[in-house]
């Protein structure tokens, strides 16, 4: 070990620090000091035994307050470090989701909200952004399960073209022709055609909804009677037109998220908290959840990755 001070070799240890960790002593110029240490959560005082469990505990479906309860940890700390490993997250997600070749790719939106229901920030004037509703677009590869692309805003047009975008650098610098399927939203057809035209077969699944009867409770979804598979772009195969994989994930969404649980009080109150909690479900998912059907990570099943990754190394790996 070489002297922070005067870079001499001549060093011995000299104990333990109350954290445990190694200190040294140097006998020429009798300075003690330490090796620089790994700071994955950066100048956060929280243990990394304490952290873990927090982030266990939020891609397992529990909100904020009741992982407060279970691990003592301060409200304002884990919000902390959902950021912080957020945006760990997101540059992990940008790092490998790249040069994908795909075969089957289905994309849908999930709604949610922040704050408040886009009626009720229209009933009271809010005009602040980032309240309301917010959409996250998600493109999954069917056969792989694997989310290529994802996208936190509304449901317009522009965010379409955005979300589109993300697909298209998930799969550039490959040649494949790949097939996609989607929704009727009406904004799709010509985001598609505009990002991914050259090299898509593009169908959209129309369903169709029976009309609500008088005895409908608030919360009950419309019947749906029917779908019908329309080619858009390219030549799509009609009996491959499927949207069953990327809704099965909404499921998974709202099942591993408490923020995205619907009639609690356990929704986001910050636009940045609930795009750092899709970026934490969305690599978890993909790097470090064994999918039962595959019985490995959907990163493996797409050659991204050689081993099932641990939580730890969403937080150490950038």
């Amino acid at each position: 070990m070489i002297c922070l001070k005067c870079e001499s070799k001549n060093t011995k240890r000299f104990g333990k620090d109350r954290k445990g960790n190694q200190r040294y002593r140097c006998l020429d110029c009798g300075k003690t000091f330490q090796p620089a240490q790994d700071k994955p959560l950066d100048e956060m005082r929280l243990p990394m035994e304490k952290a873990l469990m927090v982030l266990n505990l939020l891609v397992e479906g529990c909100s904020v307050r009741s992982i407060g309860r279970i691990t003592g940890v301060e409200k304002k700390t884990i919000l902390s470090l959902l950021l912080k490993v957020g945006d760990k997250c997101d540059r992990i997600f940008d790092k490998y989701i790249r040069n994908l070749k795909v075969a089957d790719v289905q994309a849908d939106e999930i709604w949610g909200f922040v704050k408040m229901k886009e009626k009720t920030r229209k009933r009271l004037g809010e005009d602040e952004e980032g309240l309301g509703d917010a959409y996250t677009w998600v493109a999954m590869e069917s056969n792989s399960k694997l989310i290529i692309a994802w996208h936190l805003g509304k449901r317009s047009a522009k965010d379409a073209e955005i979300f589109l975008e993300k697909i298209y650098r998930a799969v550039e610098g490959t040649d494949n022709r790949f097939q996609m399927t989607t929704d009727g939203y009406g904004a799709y057809p010509e985001a598609v055609d505009y990002s991914l035209g050259t090299r898509v077969d593009y169908a959209q699944l129309i369903k169709q909804y029976a009309a609500p009867s008088e005895d409908d409770h608030r919360y009950s979804p419309s019947v749906c009677i029917g779908a019908k598979p329309v080619a858009v772009i390219g030549n799509p195969d009609m009996e491959k037109v499927c949207t069953s994989h990327i809704e099965r994930q909404n499921l998974t969404i709202r099942m591993s998220m408490r923020r995205m649980t619907r009639l609690t009080n356990g929704f986001s109150k910050k636009w940045e908290n609930l795009r750092a909690a899709f970026a934490l479900q969305f690599t978890y998912y993909n790097f470090c959840r064994i999918h039962k059907t595959l019985r490995c990570t959907p990163a493996m099943e797409a050659g991204i990755t050689k081993s099932v990754w641990e939580l730890k190394d969403l937080l150490t790996e950038i």
